[in-house]
């Protein structure tokens, strides 16, 4: 069956939101998430924000607070990471160059009164691969407060992804992403954005959550930040997203297996290699085989 698509080959967005993302660089969904949800996550960082030192560095802003593997400061947040309408965004926007994508960041920020505005980026620039087709990460502001255009909210550059990233200038202003909490920021990392100035009494606080194609390293090492004795407790695609599973061909394998064969303890025995092919890697091998099975027969008869 035939499928429209998008000019990049990716299957044409059925939602709005979908098409708001790949024309714009952006979408924002309102009430994205129950208040329930936001507020508990709130509760369970607010001691690792009070116990958070500032950010060293004009990039990361020191009036801003920052710390990361979020899934093991709140027993909520995987519901964040998992969330279907966004992990469809992302799917959408990604998967037309990965055989799956994977969790990049969840990262908790918080602006002080005082901080200034981030210097105007794009995250995609984390990697120095081909630029302008490809689209290498989609990023997802979650407020756990609200988000203002006085405390700093994310300023965003519309129609500044994609092939616009390789022009100099922007052709339009940003806009102010301005959302409650339960809302929903998401913006490509090929899409100009950063933080704004947070002239405010108050803090501004917000959690990043991020997925890239599955074949790239991400911003935060996951491994590391869930190591096999804590990643065992997640559910099966949360450890998965969270870098549990090969990318196949064969990508991120411990000893020729998925490394989720480390949720049971390292091994005591060698393991046997298992190949983790693409379904066309497999039928072009059998067929491989088969010719030199077939020629080994005839050289017999």
């Amino acid at each position: 069956m035939l499928v429209h698509t998008d000019l990049a080959g990716r299957p044409a967005p059925h939602s709005t939101a979908g098409r708001e993302l790949l024309r714009h660089g952006y979408t924002i969904l309102r009430g994205a998430a129950p208040a329930s949800l936001i507020n508990g996550v709130a509760h369970d960082l607010e001691p690792r924000f009070a116990a958070t030192p500032f950010c060293e560095g004009s990039f990361y802003g020191e009036r801003t607070k920052r710390f990361g593997r979020l899934l093991i400061r709140s027993p909520l947040i995987g519901e964040l990471v998992m969330h279907k309408a966004i992990l469809d965004l992302a799917e959408l926007a990604l998967g037309n160059w990965c055989e799956r994508i994977q969790l990049n960041l969840a990262q908790a920020i918080e602006l002080h009164p005082g901080a200034l505005a981030q210097f105007p980026h794009r995250d995609q620039d984390m990697w120095q691969g081909s630029l302008g087709e490809v689209e290498y990460l989609v990023n997802v502001m979650w407020p756990l407060t609200e988000f203002t255009e006085s405390n700093g909210a994310t300023l965003i550059w519309p129609r500044s992804h994609g092939l616009e990233a390789l022009v100099e200038e922007p052709a339009e202003p940003p806009i102010v992403a301005e959302a409650e909490p339960g809302g929903a920021i998401v913006f490509l990392g090929s899409t100009l954005h950063g933080a704004g100035e947070n002239r405010s009494s108050a803090v501004r606080r917000g959690i990043i959550v991020s997925y890239c194609l599955g074949w790239l390293k991400p911003y935060e090492n996951q491994w590391l930040a869930y190591p096999p004795e804590v990643a065992k407790q997640f559910p099966a695609d949360l450890a998965a997203l969270a870098g549990y599973v090969q990318h196949r061909p064969n990508l991120g394998n411990f000893e020729g297996q998925c490394p989720s064969v480390l949720f049971g303890g390292y091994p005591t025995e060698p393991l046997a290699a298992i190949d983790a092919l693409r379904p066309d890697q497999d039928a072009l091998l059998a067929d491989y085989v088969a010719g030199q099975r077939d020629g080994g027969e005839d050289l017999a008869a």
